[in-house]
């Protein structure tokens, strides 16, 4: 159930981390002296909203990977140490237990990262996202395998739904070049997966540390690459400084919020929430991403854009609300 409360003014409260769960479930935003907030109530209506802001900080990655002109070794490196150092700070104690799922997600998530950065690089961005999106079908047998969620049939609907919205929002916008690329993306989307579902398997413990161990595993492999040449900004019309100092600031947004306090939304999210809704929940990312390149370079959306957005937004939408709504029956039933 979603309700409304009255909130203290956040400059009365103790400091305390970006995110904090209180006993409630409710998710607290107390680092900087914002005016009151609205409070969820209900660990899984939480866990809903934590997916979607990760959902629109990984949006950013597409439009950030792109201007940054570096390396993709390189970028997926500098981008893992800060989201490393983010979540490092966050945890303060990491509590590493060395099962299988920490460290198959761990090395299923490092190579999503890595894979990414790679397909962004050799084909559009557009294509990139929309086959590694694909994961929902792979997240769904994965699930019913390994962790016994059984996908329902408005699983399988709102997947269908979902993956058509994708076909029309990038229908005059996939290509068949870049088949390396594309390739790579499709890669990406398993690793995707694979991940997902092995941090859902860790919901009774803390999946936040094998994200912490998958940065790790990402900045080892990149290392070398760091120092060949200097990251840039791909903007026409900078000065060699200019260019320097908003290559560095795109892969500072790139380690801190785009993959670090948004790696700390996903370990929450992940926890109240099914492997495959999870997925489908994250599945706005695409929507989000050309409405940055559109607020950043000026390019607009055709009208199928537009249409298979609405299709998107209303398909997540309304199987959230559904998943909402059982959730909040089961636990008056209980």
């Amino acid at each position: 159930m979603i309700g409304w409360t009255r909130h203290p003014p956040i400059a009365r409260l103790r400091p305390r981390r970006v995110l904090n769960i209180s006993p409630s479930g409710v998710i607290l935003l107390h680092t900087m002296n914002f005016p009151s907030l609205p409070r969820i109530r209900g660990r899984h209506g939480a866990a809903l909203m934590a997916l979607v802001v990760c959902a629109l900080l990984w949006s950013t990655g597409g439009l950030l990977i792109k201007a940054v002109t570096w390396n993709p070794m390189a970028i997926a490196g500098v981008r893992s140490i800060l989201g490393g150092l983010v979540i490092l700070v966050w945890l303060r104690r990491p509590r590493f237990t060395w099962s299988l799922p920490q460290i198959t997600g761990a090395l299923s998530y490092a190579g999503c990262m890595i894979l990414f950065v790679f397909a962004n690089k050799l084909t559009t961005a557009a294509n990139a996202i929309m086959l590694q999106y694909t994961a929902p079908l792979y997240a769904a047998v994965l699930g019913w395998i390994f962790l016994k969620e059984k996908a329902t049939t408005i699983d399988w609907v709102t997947i269908v739904v979902v993956l058509g919205g994708m076909v029309l929002f990038f229908v005059d916008k996939l290509t068949i070049g870049g088949m390396e690329g594309n390739l790579l993306a499709v890669a990406s989307g398993i690793c995707f997966a694979v991940a997902m579902v092995s941090f859902r398997a860790q919901k009774d413990s803390s999946s936040i540390e094998s994200i912490l161990l998958s940065h790790v595993v990402t900045t080892v492999v990149c290392l070398p690459f760091l120092f060949q040449g200097v990251p840039t900004f791909g903007v026409p019309g900078l000065s060699p400084k200019a260019s320097l100092a908003f290559g560095i600031g795109g892969l500072a947004c790139l380690g801190i919020f785009q993959i670090g306090i948004s790696s700390i939304l996903l370990s929450f999210g992940v926890k109240y929430v099914s492997a495959l809704q999870s997925l489908l929940t994250s599945m706005l990312e695409p929507i989000f991403n050309p409405v940055w390149v559109f607020l950043v370079l000026g390019e607009r959306p055709g009208r199928w854009a537009f249409l298979g957005a609405l299709v998107i937004v209303v398909a997540v939408t309304l199987r959230s609300v559904i998943s909402l709504r059982s959730a909040s029956r089961s636990a008056a039933a209980g």
